[in-house]
């Protein structure tokens, strides 16, 4: 016994799907037409929120690493700019120490020194203007922690006296950062306990002796005063006959540091207060040596200027450039030790800049990988659903010919 099978799909269910399909390949490939016209994968975020999510943290990193790269910039260009007012600093003072030791020669007249002085004025003004440079924005490039915006300022009342108007010191770098200032006070200001700039003068020379620089004491046994100054006084032992001397501090005012008169050699080390001053040649009672601290390069050159304008023999003429040569290389060491930190901070931004650039590279990556399309893959299957679509619709035209009517009559 044969039994038959059949089957029945009715016209009516046959286009609900045809349409149906019709409707789901337009939307893909309408979805696909968008994603290749706006480079992203889903343009909306609830399509898929992991990845907006994992884009919208990468963006945030991108904006940071943007903001530090943009400070980093104006703060290396600051200390560029540092870096190049030091060396041309360093370049005037070298001008000025060859003037200085021009002025030694025994062949000048007092006019000659005068002359050298008022160059070496000019000299001074020019390290003066260059202690107080600001960068781009008006800010000190020597302001260390916090200055006004001129750091460095000439008390008119007391003429050669400047003072560092701010908060000395220096700022440390971060990983994302560098100091946008130096620190002035370190490179402009002397410390005596540190630097053991003393200006020494007489204010009587009946001997007419000389004296060398005023060193640290090896080892040093105690530490100067700040803005300290002192008076060392030669006279007689009535009983020996003998030459002593008495140092004295006058600023502060105190007891005389030492605590007897001391005979007196020429070329023997004359030590108080940690500091060390040798005297040569003939001293006689009467002679007094001044000795006054050194508080800045600015001081220093202000003094050079004073003795060398106003002396009046090439011997008083060769004292003052002594002074002045030890106190002028000890400026030009301070600021080549500022000059080579701000070449260490340069370093130190450009590898900085090294790193951010990397880390913006890995969150571009990122942000690319979570939220841009494969222009490739979405290409290749925009295609192949324009193929689909075609096919379909076709296909749907074919089947609505596929009715009873169209094989009557």
């Amino acid at each position: 016994m044969t039994i038959n099978s059949f089957s029945r799909m009715g016209t009516a269910n046959s286009f609900t799907h045809s349409v149906a399909n019709i409707n789901e390949r337009q939307v893909s490939l309408s979805t696909l037409q968008q994603s290749l016209t706006s480079g992203l994968k889903n343009a909306n975020p609830a399509d898929d929120p992991i990845g907006a999510a994992q884009a919208e943290r990468a963006i945030t990193r991108l904006a940071r690493i943007q903001s530090d790269q943009k400070a980093l910039g104006l703060q290396k260009d600051a200390i560029t700019a540092a870096e190049s007012t030091l060396g041309s600093a360093v370049s005037a003072l070298q001008s000025f120490r060859q003037l200085v030791v021009s002025a030694g020669n025994a062949t000048l007249s007092p006019a000659d020194r005068q002359t050298v002085a008022q160059q070496l004025t000019s000299l001074r003004d020019q390290v003066f203007s260059l202690s107080n440079t600001t960068d781009a924005n008006g800010n000190p490039l020597f302001g260390a922690l916090g200055s006004a915006l001129a750091p460095f300022v000439q008390q008119s009342a007391s003429p050669g006296t400047y003072t560092f108007n701010g908060v000395a010191g220096q700022t440390s770098s971060t990983a994302v950062s560098i100091p946008a200032a130096l620190d002035g006070d370190k490179a402009f200001m002397f410390k005596p306990s540190q630097d053991a700039s003393f200006n020494v003068s007489y204010s009587a020379n009946v001997g007419l002796s000389s004296t060398g620089a005023v060193t640290l004491q090896a080892p040093p046994t105690t530490a100067p005063t700040p803005n300290s100054s002192y008076q060392i006084q030669f006279q007689t032992n009535p009983l020996s006959g003998a030459m002593q001397y008495q140092v004295t501090q006058t600023t502060p005012p105190a007891a005389p540091v030492a605590s007897a008169a001391v005979n007196f050699t020429s070329g023997t080390p004359i030590t108080f207060d940690g500091l060390s001053l040798t005297v040569t040649g003939t001293a006689l009672a009467g002679d007094t040596l001044n000795i006054q601290a050194n508080t800045s390069i600015f001081g220093a050159m202000d003094k050079a200027i004073t003795d060398i304008g106003s002396a009046s023999s090439s011997l008083v003429a060769s004292q003052a450039v002594g002074q002045a040569l030890s106190s002028i290389d000890i400026g030009i060491n301070r600021l080549q030790a500022a000059r080579g930190l701000a070449g260490d901070l340069m370093n130190r931004s450009d590898s900085i800049g090294a790193a951010q650039t990397a880390g913006a590279t890995q969150a571009e990556a990122d942000r690319s990988s979570a939220q841009d399309v494969n222009m490739v893959q979405a290409i290749s299957d925009f295609q192949n659903q324009q193929t689909g679509f075609s096919a379909a619709l076709q296909s749907y035209a074919q089947i609505q010919k596929l009715s009873l009517f169209n094989y009557i009559g």
